[in-house]
């Protein structure tokens, strides 16, 4: 009889042995690490897109009229002003944390060279909206941190998805490129791409000329027709 008790005892433990052990096993297996959070890589440029082959971000020539800007984006805002019912300031998060677009366009320059790129930002009409234009605009004006200046007729702003981009190939735009942001300008020639933004404006003033239009460029830009004159 006493070999019997033992002999079932040790089952017993046995068996509370197995059972402890199954659902320290069972825990483990469904417990997720406090900290199991994918490690950020960094970003990479593409060079094609949707089977077409893209120019790199270093295909661009240095030609700005100061040389590359450093905007400090802790202190960066984006100022919408002019004729609008209300005058608006953005900073960078608050503008990229909007929805975003893609598209691919090529940036001709009157240099004679291209750069065919994928870039990603907001579609600016969205944005300008919001200040709620005055009818009597008729002409928008982009400034750069570095004093750069061109305009557009307000209707190839706000009837285009002309976008105001941050990133070129998936890869957030480079000072040298324009960061924080780059007028993606379809269909003209390359300095109307202003970089640099820091302010917006809605005027009356359709004969305002930028930086290089006030020196002989076509107002206009337009890809299709002569940039000088």
């Amino acid at each position: 009889m006493e070999f019997d008790l033992k002999k079932q005892a040790g089952g017993i433990l046995f068996i509370l042995i197995l059972a402890i052990s199954a659902t320290a096993f069972v825990f483990i297996l469904n417990k997720t690490p406090p900290e199991n959070k994918p490690i950020s890589l960094g970003e990479v440029e593409i060079v094609g897109y949707e089977g077409a082959d893209l120019s790199s971000i270093n295909d661009f020539r240095e030609n700005s009229i100061k040389g590359p800007q450093y905007i400090d984006i802790e202190n960066y805002t984006l100022k919408v002003i002019g004729l609008v019912k209300e005058e608006k300031e953005y900073n960078y998060n608050e503008i990229i944390g909007r929805q975003t677009y893609s598209k691919v366009v090529t940036l001709n320059c009157v240099e004679g060279w291209s750069a065919k790129i994928l870039w990603e930002g907001i579609i600016l009409r969205e944005l300008l909206a919001e200040a709620r234009p005055s009818s009597e605009a008729n002409t928008i004006i982009f400034y750069a941190k570095d004093g750069y200046s061109t305009s557009y007729p307000i209707d190839y702003i706000m009837n285009n998805d002309i976008l105001l981009a941050y990133k070129m190939n998936n890869m957030t735009i480079l000072p040298e490129r324009g960061f924080p942001f780059q007028l993606v300008a379809e269909d003209k020639w390359g300095y109307k791409w202003i970089k640099w933004i820091t302010k917006i404006e809605f005027s009356n003033n359709s004969e305002y000329r930028g930086f290089w239009e006030s020196r002989g460029y076509a107002n206009e830009g337009n890809l299709n027709e002569s940039y000088y004159g």
